[in-house]
């Protein structure tokens, strides 16, 4: 396929030489033979419409590991999106996937609330990617809900306390 619809730049890489060839269908073939041939297929077919270059083995590996994740996740920026918006609790809340749940809870959800998207996307990301490599692999993952939430103790101020922040406050306004 890619012979045909990168014809030259697939000879500008591989020329008339079939060692090299023969080399580089090797390598790809030891790299992408955990996916099946229909993966391959729709992975080719992705690259083709969508790059007019010929495809390194890395590009053409991330194209397998999309159509190898299930439908219903969504892309990083969306999953991103989705954490973000997640209200308090978030272990009880539902979630289009409970990877999503997991990069938002190891990228912290402190960071991801106070510090801007343009520092935290990637490292929310690249933990998001992470956890679909290993959705790949197979591993199960679920949202543990605790048994029992937190409970909060109020304790009232003392009229002492209270004086004297309200002192501290005075005297950093004057």
């Amino acid at each position: 396929m890619f012979q045909v619809n990168y014809h030259n730049q697939y000879y500008s890489a591989f020329g008339d030489s079939s060692e090299s060839e023969n080399l580089a269908k090797k390598l790809w073939l030891a790299k992408l033979n955990e996916f099946n041939s229909n993966i391959l297929y729709k992975a080719a077919e992705k690259i083709i419409t969508e790059s007019e270059y010929l495809p390194t083995l890395n590009k053409m590996i991330q194209a397998c590991v999309y159509f190898k994740l299930p439908r219903q996740l969504p892309t990083p920026h969306e999953a991103y999106h989705e954490a973000c918006i997640k209200e308090s609790p978030k272990n009880i809340q539902t979630w289009s996937h409970p990877i999503v749940y997991l990069a938002g809870k190891d990228t912290g959800w402190l960071r991801m609330h106070s510090e801007t998207d343009a520092k935290v996307f990637p490292v929310f990301s690249k933990v998001f990617q992470k956890y679909c490599k290993r959705l790949v692999n197979g591993e199960k993952f679920s949202i543990d809900a605790d048994p029992q939430p937190a409970k909060i103790i109020k304790k009232t101020a003392s009229k002492k306390f209270n004086q004297k922040q309200l002192e501290e406050l005075t005297t950093i306004l004057e």
